[in-house]
């Protein structure tokens, strides 16, 4: 299968350039679709030059508060309202999937707590999300060097999240260099857990640079991802 690659413009957009200009370059590029996260004030006029371009928009946040997330049982209904919103406007728009957050740890509450926690609040959207055809994507991130405090922040934990939701649209995101920092590892991981990935995003360690060999991974002349020592 022929990897689709997207850019995230609110990662690497230049501040000065606006904003008809970079998604014609995306596109004069190559990619095949831009990520968007917030639905902010850009977030129409981003649907719009996609469309312009022949982009695909590839995910979407799909609810507020990275820190506050799934693992707290008392924001699951504000969640659950937000990810109904974001859902009925990925599957109007045809944006495939939204990225969800676990919440950064809690006092108190053991991983296997905060594991139940999460599978809870994903069973009560998931059925809605299977029927609009939109995924519900768990995303990955370190909580060694940029997200403090983070719960979700090894692939085994996301895993016992989606194995224990069982839904055909509840999968991980998962970020090549937050878990090339977190655990390494990563070429064997996918293979092993493909079925549970619905996205992935894409960055070298150390640096958040591209693939080359100056990363810890790099995609060689193939576009294959290969380790260096």
């Amino acid at each position: 299968m022929r990897i689709k690659q997207s850019v995230c413009y609110p990662m690497i957009r230049p501040s000065d350039t606006p904003l008809a200009t970079f998604v014609a370059r995306v596109a004069d590029l190559g990619f095949a679709a831009i990520e968007l996260w917030a639905r902010d004030e850009t977030f129409d006029e981003a649907v719009g030059l996609a469309r312009q371009y022949g982009l695909a928009i590839a995910i979407m946040s799909g609810h507020n508060s990275l820190q506050v997330g799934l693992n707290d049982p008392d924001e699951h209904d504000r969640i659950e309202a937000e990810l109904h919103d974001s859902i009925d406007i990925a599957a109007e728009v045809g944006i495939p999937g939204v990225i969800v957050f676990s919440g950064n740890r809690r006092a108190g509450v053991s991983e296997a707590e905060a594991i139940t926690c999460t599978v809870a609040g994903l069973k009560r959207i998931a059925p809605y999300a299977e029927s609009k055809g939109v995924n519900l994507n768990l995303e990955l991130l370190n909580s060694k060097v940029d997200h403090a405090g983070y719960q979700c922040d090894h692939s085994a934990w996301g895993i016992a999240v989606c194995e224990q939701v069982n839904s055909p649209n509840v999968k991980l995101l998962y970020d090549i260099y937050h878990m090339q920092i977190m655990e390494g590892d990563v070429i064997r991981t996918i293979r092993d857990n493909i079925q549970w990935i619905g996205h992935f995003h894409t960055a070298g360690v150390p640096g958040r640079r591209d693939f080359d060999d100056t990363q810890e991974l790099n995609a060689g002349g193939r576009g294959q991802l290969r380790g260096r020592a």
